[in-house]
């Protein structure tokens, strides 16, 4: 009987784990550099995962080498995997219009080209409908126009395994990169104080 108890108890606890994960959402962000936006990403309670990777070209299964050079119309991007429950969705955009340059429609920082300009990616007209009312709402806090599109996801590519996590694996590389990119400086430059806004602990 005590068996048999512990069978049904371990079976339920199966049940909630598969109720959990099935309720996990995930959002679509282009912000530059992917390894400084998982970084920042990964600062928000209720975000599960990020994984970098590229979305928006045509080219399967691109390389970085590919997509950097040009020509693939992929975008850098950050698949997150959050949890709806302790993290909305307006919450993650709210993160990433504050985490980014949106009025520059060349690139990010110092990094220039296509693969690095800023895209919000939706998945349905309920994400359009939230990220085109987010937008709204971070214009009124500029003086000069936001040129982040809205656009259709995609399939997503993970990056190679070296860029996955790089801020973790290489911090003194990390810490370097994005201070000599100067992306912190240029985010408070044009959001003042409410830069990284809805990010704890961010740089």
């Amino acid at each position: 009987m005590k068996r048999i108890m512990l069978t049904v108890a371990a079976a339920l606890l199966l049940l909630a784990h598969a109720a959990s994960a099935q309720q996990l959402q995930k959002a679509v962000f282009a912000g530059g550099c992917f390894w400084c936006v998982e970084s920042d990403f990964d600062k928000i309670p209720g975000v599960v995962s990020t994984v970098s990777g590229y979305t928006g070209g045509k080219t399967a299964d691109p390389t970085y080498r590919q997509v950097t050079a040009g020509g693939t119309g992929h975008y850098e991007a950050v698949e997150i995997t959050y949890d709806p429950a302790k993290v909305g969705y307006e919450a993650l955009l709210t993160a990433f219009w504050h985490s980014v340059d949106p009025t520059d429609d060349g690139g990010q920082f110092c990094d220039r080209g296509q693969s690095y300009e800023t895209a919000v990616f939706v998945a349905n007209e309920k994400e359009r409908r939230l990220a085109e009312a987010s937008k709204a709402a971070a214009q009124k806090q500029l003086d000069r126009p936001i040129v982040t599109p809205i656009l259709p996801a995609g399939p997503f590519f993970a990056a190679e395994n070296y860029h996955q996590d790089y801020y973790t694996k290489n911090p003194v590389r990390y810490r370097y990169y994005r201070f000599s990119c100067g992306r912190n400086r240029r985010v408070r430059d044009v959001w003042g104080e409410h830069a990284y806004e809805g990010i704890p602990g961010h740089g």
